[in-house]
């Protein structure tokens, strides 16, 4: 009776086993939502879009002269609402769906078959809120090349070249590192963009400060800021704004997430104090300028090792992110003589760059990194391979973009209308009454 006994209750565990892989299975065949890996992510999509409107636009906004602080700010506003036009009727179908190692497909235009119930790829968020999430991104990015031609370059030139810009720059390099294309099959870490947001950035913002020329008077007489204080202000936002950049890239609120917006902070921190260091010796003084230029410098640099470096690793490279980036800057501006306006190649070109190299050893867990990355000498073979296949890539795309551009509407303000400022010549506004 002891055995019958026994062997009913063996019968009942295994029943129960089986039931539970079935369960298992069904979860895995249907995944379900997370309330809170999506309240974060809900969260970390606004931070991002707050980087673009207010953080970037009164970042670049103060940077300029008074006279063309508003064209600054709508070259911000354009690129964002054309950017979420064309990510919803294609672009994000191309980046993110299909298994073609160059490009996605067509299936999801318009998010067709997207709807509430669906849930991304990989992940426990609704598809429309990834959807959204990496939409920011594409906004972002080429919002970012505008501090290059600033004072200078048309409204319509900037909006077409921006628009086939996303189309045959950002969206390819999005689905090969992002999206299951060929770089991320080869094993390429890139956690928020180094590569994606700032190589190709800050590579097209170099070669576009190239073919415009230069802003009249560069370099013999200087263009200041005009508003130290609203670059600080936008500085403070774009700083609070990359910790959804960088952490919400986890997908996740877990752990990772944790780690990754500890490490963005401690990189920015150590990028601003160093910057503040090299000025104080090189001219005396320690500017707020400087500061918060180090500071966005750093958290370029963190942006592609974030996931795979610990705190001490993110300080060291905050601090080269300073050095490297500062002197990128002396270099394009007082030696080369290229007119990249608010510095982009040199802090999130540089930064971007610097940082997906890094990653190879500060990701090393004898280095203080989490062990996720391959021994250092392959994971730098992957990480230059891809880098040098979107710099090359971002640069033809560009001179072959402008070309067509500076064909048709034309790339360049007329000197009377710069020597006028674009907020009047532009748009037909003032942003003060008298300019100081």
């Amino acid at each position: 009776m002891f055995r019958s006994k026994s062997l009913k209750t063996s019968h009942c565990v295994l029943a129960l086993s089986a039931l539970g892989v079935l369960v298992c299975q069904a979860q895995e065949a249907h995944p379900t939502v997370d309330s809170g890996h999506t309240a974060w992510l809900l969260t970390a999509t606004a931070l991002v879009l707050f980087m673009s409107m207010p953080g970037l636009a009164l970042f670049y906004g103060g940077l300029v002269r008074g006279r063309n602080v508003l064209s600054v700010m709508a070259q911000c506003a354009g690129i964002a609402c054309m950017a979420s036009l064309l990510w919803v009727a294609g672009l994000y179908s191309l980046a993110f769906k299909g298994d073609g190692g160059w490009i996605g497909n067509l299936d999801a235009v318009f998010l067709k078959g997207i709807t509430t119930a669906t849930v991304a790829p990989n992940t426990q968020l609704p598809e429309t809120l990834f959807v959204m999430f990496q939409m920011t991104f594409a906004i972002i990015t080429p919002a970012l090349y505008v501090g290059a031609v600033v004072e200078r370059m048309k409204f319509g030139a900037i909006m077409m070249f921006s628009a086939l810009w996303l189309v045959f720059v950002y969206t390819p390099v999005a689905h090969w590192v992002w999206g299951g294309g060929w770089l991320q099959d080869m094993g390429i870490k890139d956690l928020a963009g180094g590569i994606v947001v700032h190589a190709t950035a800050g590579v097209t913002a170099l070669v576009l400060a190239i073919l415009l020329g230069k802003r009249r008077g560069f370099p013999e007489h200087p263009h200041p800021p005009h508003n130290p204080g609203m670059v600080f202000v936008g500085a403070a936002m774009l700083w609070v704004g990359w910790f959804g950049f960088n952490a919400g890239s986890q997908l996740t609120a877990g752990g990772g997430a944790g780690m990754t917006l500890l490490v963005t902070h401690l990189s920015a921190s150590a990028a601003a104090m160093v910057w503040c260091l090299l000025e104080r010796i090189r001219n005396g003084k320690a500017g707020l300028i400087g500061m918060v230029t180090g500071l966005v410098a750093g958290l370029a640099t963190i942006t592609p090792a974030a996931g795979d470096v610990g705190p001490l690793g993110a300080i060291v490279i905050g601090s080269l992110a300073a050095l490297v980036c500062y002197f990128s800057v002396s270099l394009i501006r007082e030696k080369l003589h290229i007119d990249d306006s608010l510095d982009v190649f040199a802090v999130h070109g540089v930064g971007g760059i610097l940082g997906t190299l890094l990653l190879a050893f500060f990701g090393q867990s004898s280095l203080g990194g989490l062990g996720s990355v391959k021994a250092i000498g392959t994971q730098l073979g992957i990480q230059a391979t891809g880098l040098a296949v979107v710099i090359i890539w971002s640069a033809v795309a560009t001179v072959a973009i402008a070309l067509l551009v500076k064909a048709t509407l034309g790339l360049r303000v007329r000197e009377e209308q710069e020597y006028e400022g674009m907020d009047r010549s532009e748009h037909g506004e003032n942003a003060y009454p008298m300019e100081p």
